[in-house]
């Protein structure tokens, strides 16, 4: 490393976000970017450990400590290489990742002030764009065909590598546009999306194929391929069977993030369908990232109030005892949505949604108490009785994705992503992506 010692005497220093007044008037990105010779030292905080614990805790296997310090070098273009030979989309991840490496650097877990991988990341990525090294490469073909069904991020990832391998590779995907989750389910304002067009653009100009609008039945594949890879994602919502569910102004949040997505892609919906949160008292139910999203997206939308509802209890601040490293640390997250505006609860069940004319009024809510765990148990939650109506003319159900149930396949058909492991990250799903492509590679030349 150039300074080995530099963690001692450099802060580590995250761009933050644009204010508040700013960044709820429009759907732009939220997060800001540090200039050259900031990121610079930033990446020079990364002290080359002997056991690069980052490497280990990233699902792709990304060289941190390798990239870092061509990034203090200022060797740009070096740091773009090694970043992607693991991660075939930093853009992505550089802006949307939860950062797992950054929970396992050594200067998290001794000084809580870990390097900032997730940030440089997307600042090497954005300089290859601009300086012109992310050019479109000619692959060798093998003259075999491969279907991609789906275009998330496993989708996309398999694509890329199969394509990289030789294959012919068409990507089949049901909804107007490519993307997937990335499309659909990520507000503008955690990524843009002609950042995901940017990457489109090389991939169809190196060969890979999309078709979109195009609903495949899994249990009938179109013909013409040598083999299938199935990464359909985790499509079914799960859903709140409570009195009153059929009010109307109850959504699933996928209905209400992919609508204004779609808005903001220039399509049109009549008033009726349209689901807004506009001068309305929004209830989200559900504490994770989707219900992030959702009061992110209300408060652009104009809405009076949002109240986010949780039924598990209020995670420690800074550091929680019960999940030490190497386990992921369950501490409270307050993301740039929440900093917008929105009052948080913790331990409360949805027992039934009240209605005034059809449509939903409010949602009467019970207090839960967690016990204990025994030996080999999960907690089990105990009603308390003590039951309240929160006032809400627009409820989004956040609360996560089934797994879905796919069919017996043959042997040339694989599958990745969330739709082997159920809902997980765009990380895991990049890397799951990238591991079947191998697989089918090795299939297909075992074949030979």
């Amino acid at each position: 490393m150039g300074n080995p010692k530099a963690f001692l005497t450099i802060p580590r220093q995250e761009a933050g976000y644009r204010p508040i007044h700013d960044r709820i008037a429009d759907f732009g990105e939220v997060e800001q970017t540090l200039n050259t010779g900031e990121r610079k030292l930033q990446a020079s905080r990364c002290m080359d450990c002997g056991v690069p614990f980052c490497h280990w805790a990233c699902p792709l296997g990304n060289r941190s400590p390798e990239f870092q310090d061509a990034l203090f070098r200022g060797k740009w273009k070096e740091a773009y290489e090694i970043l992607t030979l693991t991660n075939d989309f930093p853009e992505f991840t550089g802006r949307i990742c939860p950062a797992l490496c950054e929970k396992s650097c050594v200067l998290k877990l001794s000084l809580n002030a870990p390097v900032t991988i997730r940030e440089n990341e997307a600042a090497i990525i954005e300089s290859a764009f601009r300086e012109g090294y992310v050019q479109p490469q000619s692959y060798p073909r093998n003259g075999m065909k491969v279907a991609v069904v789906g275009s998330g991020p496993a989708g996309l990832a398999a694509a890329n590598q199969l394509n990289r391998k030789g294959y012919e590779v068409t990507v089949f995907e049901k909804q107007e546009y490519i993307g997937g989750l990335l499309r659909f389910g990520i507000p503008n304002f955690k990524l843009h999306k002609p950042i995901i067009d940017r990457r489109l653009q090389i991939m169809e100009a190196e060969g890979v194929a999309f078709k979109t609008n195009v609903d495949i039945d899994l249990n009938h594949l179109p013909d013409g391929f040598d083999a299938y890879c199935v990464c359909v994602g985790t499509p079914q919502a799960r859903d709140l069977a409570v009195p009153g569910r059929d009010l109307k102004g109850i959504h699933f949040a996928m209905e209400f993030l992919a609508q204004q997505n779609r808005v903001l892609a220039g399509q049109t919906f009549a008033e009726k369908d349209r689901i807004s949160a506009r001068g309305k008292h929004v209830l989200v139910i559900g504490g994770g990232d989707t219900g992030s999203d959702c009061i992110g997206t209300s408060h652009r939308q104009g809405a009076i109030d949002v109240i986010q509802i949780e039924i598990m209890p209020k995670p420690p601040v800074g550091d929680n005892p019960n999940t030490p490293w190497p386990q992921w640390p369950v501490v409270l997250r307050t993301s740039s949505s929440h900093e917008e505006g929105c009052v948080r609860r913790w331990n409360l069940s949805s027992t039934r949604f009240l209605g005034k004319n059809g449509r939903v009024c409010g949602v009467e809510v019970e207090e839960v108490e967690w016990l204990p765990a025994k030996p080999g148990e999960r907690p089990q939650m105990h009603l308390t009785g003590r039951k309240e109506i929160i006032k809400a003319d627009l409820v989004l159900l956040a609360m996560g994705f089934l797994k879905p149930e796919l069919p017996t396949f043959p042997e040339h058909v694989f599958v990745a992503g969330d739709a082997v492991t159920g809902p997980s990250l765009v990380v895991r799903c990049i890397d799951s992506g990238r591991k079947v492509a191998q697989k089918i590679d090795d299939y297909l030349r075992g074949k030979q």
